[in-house]
């Protein structure tokens, strides 16, 4: 799988509108986060590898009613750790 996120903006008063729609539409929707500045979501996707990312996103997530602008950010590699969240 390849996975990417998309930061996206919206229309006033939209965030929420399309937030809903990203996890209950778009199945390879991973996470959506709020998020402050620029943009007002952060929203995590893995499409097979074979699939095409620029297509992805015109088709299903510029689509989305309320979505005025998007930026991309594709992943090479994930690092994580096996300590939970919380942990002090």
């Amino acid at each position: 799988m390849r996975q990417f996120y998309i930061f996206i903006k919206c229309e006033l008063g939209r965030t929420y509108d399309v937030a809903s729609a990203i996890v209950d539409e778009v199945e390879e929707s991973r996470q959506v986060h709020s998020v402050s500045g620029a943009f007002d979501l952060l929203a995590q996707f893995a499409i097979p590898l074979e699939a095409d990312i620029g297509r992805f996103v015109n088709q299903k997530i510029q689509t989305i009613g309320g979505v005025k602008d998007t930026q991309t950010i594709i992943c090479f590699n994930a690092f994580t750790s096996d300590r939970g969240l919380g942990e002090t």
